[in-house]
């Protein structure tokens, strides 16, 4: 049986979408028939600290997961990271690396896997490619990171074609898009309880957000579409998540002005279980996804699953998973000030967002299955088998 080492820079508890698409394709892999040991970095450990994981009573053919605490200098992070997998390669021996995000993740799975002779896979999500290409990321180490590993795969075909750019050839990258599980994220009722403990009101419109909110999720345009519908009709903004610590002080200007609607912003915090998820999601009356930049966001599958209607940008890969007026409506980056005009003219029309959030819901779960994801690895590990023989 092929044995994968699967370096992430996030994975459950610890949250994030990165977390989320590193515990889904890890599982994928167990799935396609493969042994995974997971190696991902964390703060909740003392800086060096090594926590080994085994699969749990509820995830008993899940991956191996060993956590290392972070330190405060990335050089040490990655030099001690590199001791760990030098020694979980003597006592497992391996047969692929692969790199969940291109830095640091990628960059190292590479590093290590040419060091020892191994194939080695890296996974474009979106951000790690765009932070990259310009100061202060570094391009020369994005591309030796493309360069060298063995596949690419990209999370949206925007992503694979910037990968592609960047190398200077086409078909650099495959593509293998995020999937949800639809059974588990379905429409379902909105529990007037927890609607109640959440604080929003018997008449207000609730604008749904999920993940970490922060500048390149649209935070700005969120806010300003608030300020917009509560001044036409009553209306909450319910952020399923966080807001990132550095973006307080922008809540803070925010409540300056309008400090009423400042009030009209629910916060969760995160959710540690995956049903609280669906219950929250259940609760929006819209879905709102501006983002400036952006992979392929795992939110906005979700909240189309739970056969939300959705507005968002044209940002990355979004394109590629709502069809604008058929499945949801999107905006252009350059015109995000209109977003509070969208949701005001989408919640006016009941039956259109009925029928956008119905037409969500069956694109999904055509499209973007588990089962696809777990085909298209059998793909990639079959191509890489293949070429090793050769």
């Amino acid at each position: 049986m092929t044995r994968v080492l699967f370096l992430t820079q996030r994975f459950p508890p610890d949250v994030g979408g990165l977390a989320v698409s590193a515990h889904r394709t890890a599982h994928s892999l167990v799935a396609a028939g493969v042994e995974v040991e997971v190696v991902a970095w964390t703060r909740s450990l003392p800086p060096g600290q090594l926590e080994t994981v085994a699969p749990s009573s509820a995830e008993p053919n899940g991956p191996i997961v060993h956590r290392i605490g972070l330190y405060h200098n990335q050089d040490l992070t990655l030099q001690h990271t590199t001791t760990i997998l030098e020694w979980l390669h003597r006592e497992h021996g391996f047969d692929l690396v692969w790199g969940h995000y291109l830095f640091p993740p990628g960059f190292l799975a590479v590093l290590f896997a040419e060091r020892v002779g191994l194939p080695s896979v890296v996974s474009a999500r979106g951000n790690d490619v765009d932070r990259m290409v310009f100061p202060p990321g570094d391009f020369a180490r994005l591309r030796w990171t493309l360069q060298r590993a063995t596949r690419v795969v990209a999370v949206s075909k925007d992503l694979a074609t910037k990968i592609d750019v960047i190398l200077g050839r086409p078909g650099a990258a495959s593509v293998m898009p995020n999937v949800v599980d639809t059974e588990m994220f379905c429409p379902g009722d909105a529990e007037p309880d927890l609607r109640r403990a959440l604080g929003i009101l018997d008449a207000e419109a609730v604008l749904g957000f999920a993940g970490e909110l922060r500048h390149k999720k649209g935070l700005p345009f969120l806010l300003a579409g608030l300020a917009e519908v509560r001044r036409k009709r009553p209306a909450c903004l319910l952020v399923i998540g966080e807001v990132r610590a550095r973006e307080q002080e922008h809540l803070a200007r925010f409540a300056l002005e309008h400090g009423d609607d400042r009030g009209r912003i629910l916060v969760t915090g995160h959710l540690e279980n995956t049903p609280d998820v669906v219950r929250h999601l259940r609760l929006c009356d819209v879905f709102l996804m501006p983002s400036l930049w952006d992979g392929m966001p795992n939110a906005v599958l979700e909240a189309m699953a739970v056969g939300l209607p959705v507005i968002a940008s044209d940002a990355g890969g979004i394109p590629e998973i709502v069809d604008d007026q058929a499945t949801g409506l999107l905006i252009d980056r350059v015109h995000l000030d209109r977003l509070g005009e969208g949701v005001l003219e989408l919640l006016e029309r009941p039956a259109e967002a009925q029928r956008l959030g119905a037409a969500a819901r069956a694109a999904v779960s055509k499209c973007f299955q588990p089962a696809g994801e777990v085909s298209a690895l059998r793909e990639i590990l079959a191509g890489i088998a293949s070429s090793s023989e050769r």
